[in-house]
């Protein structure tokens, strides 16, 4: 799960559709642009809160994924990341489907609320 996860992520900035670290995030987010914004297991949670709010300002879901800040920002061509705002439905919708795939209890409602956004 892990490698298609973290692949898909690299996909994701290789087509420009992800914004890497708090402050583009948090752009993302207000200009409402954001379709998910992901945060890594160790982030602070200050940085946490803040997604939420950011989530509830971009109207867009917000997830916390099993991975550390080192994992994420490896996959994102970064030395750490604690958030990521994904800008594409697509992207967005794929990732959690990875997610739900080894965590269906977790995060299968979240992939089906995106299923329908997909549509």
């Amino acid at each position: 799960m892990s490698d298609g996860f973290l692949s898909l992520l690299g996909l994701c900035v290789k087509a420009g559709m992800l914004s890497a670290g708090d402050e583009p995030a948090a752009d993302a987010a207000q200009a409402r642009n954001a379709r998910l914004l992901l945060s890594a297991s160790d982030a602070a949670e200050n940085t946490v809160r803040r997604i939420r709010q950011l989530a509830d300002i971009g109207q867009c879901m917000w997830l916390s994924v099993p991975f550390s800040r080192a994992e994420l920002g490896q996959a994102v061509g970064r030395g750490q990341c604690a958030v990521l705002a994904v800008r594409d439905v697509g992207f967005a919708d794929a990732l959690v489907h990875r997610l739900a795939q080894s965590d269906p209890e977790r995060y299968g409602p979240a992939a089906e609320k995106l299923d329908l956004k997909a549509k």
